[in-house]
């Protein structure tokens, strides 16, 4: 069951290389649905090849939301992103769309499961203070405020980043506890689940679909599309971005690919054995998607050609 507001979306997801942009377009058209994207690498701009983003002429089929919204050097987590959702799919279902989250970051998904516990409320005072402090001492000085606040957030967050270094700091001196604190903590949650797929319906419509095939299938399309994004220019678009006057975010350096050919960039390894270690590295990655994806209360397994049979395309004149 997907926590509200969210009960009335649709999930598709599944491991990378699974087809999920593709066929969310399509099923997206049929829905007179808008697509959340459910990405957390697609969220930055100029990441575009390693993410595998919808073309420009895709995006235009559809509205999809949450890509682009980000610049490199900026810094992301399932709160922020949850919080956009969020704001999302009210304002998609007021223009009477359906939401349609499509992606395959496991996080997001269980936190439009499960949710997440609401940290503190803004401060406005505190707020506006931090942002003065900000433009007149620069993001920096409160950067290194931070760093003696409350160090494991400031490992996690670029020292140019002045929304959540703000947010940290307001966080901390609000409340006096770091903002990891108040994260959520999903294990409760998932021991009252049981912890164990379950077909989780409304009117006998699952809400969340995985994309499932032959695990060998689903390696060789892996090793291909790696392939192809080397040839498509991969390594250009990641010299870019490290060369860019911010650089890359912590978040944006650990993506699938870019972590590997900045190493190759440093010179810590040839550009063949580069390829190899990211199709090894997505496959890994991919392997611990389906865990999860099989572990996850409500998600059903399925193929591309069965979705139109749980997802109706008449269903979208009413309410599941």
């Amino acid at each position: 069951m997907l926590a509200p507001p969210f009960h009335n979306a649709l999930v598709l997801t599944g491991p990378t290389a699974s087809g999920k942009t593709r066929l969310g377009i399509q099923l997206a058209t049929d829905l007179s649905a808008e697509i959340i994207s459910m990405d957390s690498m697609a969220l930055y701009r100029g990441m575009d090849i390693g993410t595998a983003k919808p073309t420009p002429e895709e995006r235009a089929r559809i509205p999809h939301h949450l890509i682009d919204v980000l610049d490199p050097w900026e810094s992301s987590n399932v709160a922020w992103w949850l919080e956009q959702a969020r704001r999302l799919t009210e304002n998609i279902e007021r223009r009477g769309k359906r939401v349609f989250f499509v992606g395959g970051t496991p996080l997001y998904l269980k936190a439009l499961i499960f949710g997440l516990f609401e940290g503190p409320p803004v401060d406005p005072s505190l707020r506006q203070r931090l942002e003065e402090e900000a433009q007149t001492q620069g993001t920096l000085s409160l950067y290194e405020r931070l760093q003696i606040a409350d160090p494991a957030s400031a490992q996690r967050v670029h020292p140019n980043d002045a929304r959540r270094v703000i947010r940290a700091l307001e966080v901390f001196e609000s409340t006096g506890k770091p903002i990891s604190a108040w994260q959520t903590q999903w294990s409760e949650k998932e021991e009252e689940s049981g912890g164990e797929s379950q077909e989780v319906q409304e009117e006998g419509v699952p809400r969340i679909l995985w994309l499932d095939m032959q695990r060998d299938v689903l390696y060789d399309r892996i090793n291909r599309r790696v392939e192809a994004m080397f040839k498509e220019g991969l390594v250009d678009e990641v010299r870019r971005l490290r060369d860019s006057d911010l650089g890359m975010s912590r978040e944006a350096r650990q993506a699938l690919g870019y972590k590997e050919i900045l190493m190759h960039l440093a010179g810590q390894a040839s550009l063949a054995e580069t390829i190899v270690q990211v199709q090894t590295r997505t496959r890994n990655f991919a392997k611990r998607q389906i865990t999860w994806f099989r572990h996850l209360p409500g998600c059903i397994p399925t193929i591309s050609e069965l979705t139109g049979t749980h997802w109706h395309p008449t269903m979208h004149s009413g309410r599941l």
